[in-house]
């Protein structure tokens, strides 16, 4: 049985970085991937900035909303990609964990934010074409 890999990417606030990787996960990764993000302190919305960034490359993330982080989130994810929660992020034995060492966007401008989407956005394919071989 193939049972299509789960990913998780986590931020403190669940705003920025973790909502543009869900975002090009979901957009890359389609219906072979569950995609879930979530923050250990969440924020009460998502970043604006980061949301026109996203917009530009064609992906609304809009409709997202700031999730708190769960133990059982990483319990049920099969890969757990963490950007700066450090020892907030629960950790399980035989997951895979990736930390992503990202600038925060939260409060810079579109043009500082487009270089870590676009960061983002490589790490993405990245962990797809590794976690989907049939994916070029």
């Amino acid at each position: 049985m193939d049972a299509k890999p789960t990913i998780l990417f986590v931020c403190v606030h669940n705003a920025g970085r973790s909502q543009m990787a869900a975002g090009y996960a979901l957009t890359l990764g389609g219906d072979r991937v569950e995609v879930r993000s979530a923050g250990s302190e969440p924020k009460d919305r998502i970043n604006p900035v980061a949301v026109r960034a996203m917009a530009e490359d064609g992906i609304d993330i809009t409709a997202n909303r700031p999730r708190v982080l769960t133990t059982e989130q990483v319990r049920d994810s099969d890969a757990v990609v963490t950007m700066g929660c450090g020892d907030a992020c629960p950790v399980f034995p035989g997951k895979r964990y990736e930390d992503w060492d990202l600038t925060d966007p939260a409060g810079k401008g579109i043009e500082d934010v487009r270089p870590i989407r676009d960061e983002i956005k490589r790490r993405v394919q990245v962990l797809l074409a590794e976690l989907l071989p049939t994916v070029a």
